[in-house]
């Protein structure tokens, strides 16, 4: 198992990543009855695919011999209705460093190739655009 999750009432709960005990808390946005207090289930489906791609990136860069540490991800998600869902998921990755054209394109490749990218839906638009310093 990976994680316990835990309805706490008035449309929070509580998760729990099983091997290092780590917690968060969710809760309904406002524009679906929530507080909006902390992310949303959609907001980390969002957050996660942005995480993907840093983390992917690092992987690669790693093996390339760089170094990625300070790049950023700006996340916006856009909703639609009927059903609700997510329409459309905005990120926008700034490089912290500069690097030739050719390690650019590695590192964007893998990048997009991330596995939470290749597991959400087709339908579900991924507008991701990375920035690098001129």
């Amino acid at each position: 198992m990976t994680s316990n999750v835990t309805y706490l009432g008035e449309l929070r709960t509580n998760a729990v990543h099983l091997a290092s005990e780590n917690s968060f808390i969710t809760d309904a946005p406002l524009d679906n009855q929530g507080k909006g207090e902390a992310f949303s289930p959609t907001d980390i489906v969002s957050t996660a695919l942005a995480s993907c791609l840093l983390t992917i990136m690092g992987i690669k860069a790693r093996d390339l011999g760089i170094d990625i540490a300070g790049t950023t991800a700006k996340v916006s998600k856009i909703m639609t209705s009927n059903p609700r869902r997510i329409n459309e998921i905005k990120i926008a990755i700034s490089i912290s460093k500069s690097f030739d054209t050719k390690t650019q394109s590695l590192l964007e490749r893998a990048a997009l190739k991330c596995p939470v990218a290749n597991s959400l839906h087709p339908d579900l638009n991924q507008n991701i655009s990375f920035n690098w310093p001129l």
